[in-house]
């Protein structure tokens, strides 16, 4: 193995891991939704509620580490920067339910978002540098 396709797989690995923790919260909505929704901080709710509660978060988690583990499978960046763009709206309206709806401010899980932010924004800039150098030969 050549140092450059070395390279590009700590590249690949680094990128893939935050995907990691979006994937383990999607599988622990369908085989342990009391145990994640309680790492979130709220209660399992019945009925309907618990119907749209585990759906809605469920998806956001699954999407995420689709679009992460896609974009890193394929060397396309722009995946990378949607899944961003998710979390980062994420901690946006966070901050919106604390200033206009008397949420808690979620401070740790803002920060842990923010820096998967930065990570896969990061991640998306050196795939898509990776592959114009594989382009380029």
């Amino acid at each position: 193995m050549c140092i450059r396709d070395r390279n590009t797989t700590v590249v690949k690995i680094l990128a893939a891991i935050p995907g990691i923790p979006m994937l383990m919260n999607a599988i622990l909505f369908v085989v342990d939704p009391a145990k994640v929704t309680a790492d979130l901080g709220m209660p399992l709710l019945e009925g309907l509620g618990r119907s749209t509660q585990l759906a809605d978060l469920g998806a956001l988690f699954t999407f995420g580490a689709i679009l992460t583990f896609y974009g890193v499978f394929k060397s396309e960046g722009h995946y990378l920067r949607i899944g961003a763009f998710l979390l980062g709206l994420i901690a946006v309206l966070r901050v919106v339910a604390w200033a206009f709806n008397g949420a808690e401010l979620a401070t740790v899980l803002i920060i842990s978002e923010v820096v998967l932010v930065i990570w896969l924004m990061v991640g998306g800039v050196y795939l898509d540098k990776l592959k114009q150098a594989d382009g380029a030969e």
